[in-house]
């Protein structure tokens, strides 16, 4: 027996999240919640490192020989850029997405870097940036309107 149901195939239906607003796929949600996270905590490492040179110690020698207040004012503006992406992330932005995983890489590089000033937390923020990056690409398509 056929049936004369109109409509999208079984396993679509399921899967596809209601388009606009708020209502994106699971992992857009997840990866936007962990970026907003990763740009304010990269904002406050910015902060820190511009208004207080003190507070971090350095390695001699390192190769990315930079100012600790250079190094600042890059995280800040960074940090900026990451939570308003990931804000843009909530209302399904396709294009946020894109932006979502070149600034979680370059998160990740400029984290490397910044290993002989905070180690641990570099680490830890390099970590959660290779999980955002995962996020946005394994998340579904969303439906062109």
């Amino acid at each position: 027996m056929s049936s004369n149901v109109r409509g999208t195939e079984r396993g679509d239906a399921a899967h596809s999240p209601s388009h606009g607003g708020i209502a994106v796929g699971g992992w857009v949600v997840f990866a936007a919640v962990l970026m907003i996270f990763v740009g304010l905590m990269t904002l406050f490492q910015g902060i820190a490192a511009i208004a207080k040179d003190d507070v971090f110690v350095t390695t001699r020698n390192y190769v990315y020989q930079f100012s600790l207040s250079g190094w600042g004012w890059v995280h800040l503006i960074l940090g900026i850029i990451m939570v308003l992406a990931g804000i843009a992330l909530f209302k399904g932005a396709l294009w946020a997405r894109f932006l979502g995983v070149a600034l979680a890489g370059l998160g990740m590089i400029a984290n490397f870097m910044w290993l002989p000033y905070y180690p641990f937390w570099a680490m830890l923020l390099i970590a959660i940036d290779v999980i955002v990056i995962w996020a946005l690409c394994a998340a579904p398509r969303l439906p062109q309107s």
